[in-house]
């Protein structure tokens, strides 16, 4: 019995890329980038690049709220998020 490859799932959700954004997309991203102190956009953030302007609410939120100095440094708080999404399978 050999194992198939998995299958990738298509998003209904328009990923805007970071070469096709511009305008207020690639001004939002570039306010991720501000933030974050790294270049490459994840996906889960170009998932709301349709709508830029909820886009930053969404990372001063995301930045307020998870990524603020408690206490779990910003460090501790990515590593288990980011072991979270490899739980749940999350491609993001």
């Amino acid at each position: 019995m050999s194992e198939q490859p998995a299958k990738k799932t298509a998003t209904k959700i328009r990923i805007i890329e970071d070469n096709e954004a511009t305008g207020d997309i690639a001004a939002a991203y570039n306010h991720w980038r501000a933030g974050s102190g790294r270049q490459q956009v994840p996906g889960i953030i170009k998932c709301f690049g349709a709508r830029p302007d909820f886009l930053r609410q969404v990372v001063d939120f995301s930045n307020t709220v998870h990524f603020s100095e408690g206490h779990l440094s910003r460090r501790h708080k990515e590593m288990i998020a980011s072991y979270v999404s490899f739980l749940n399978r999350c491609p993001y």
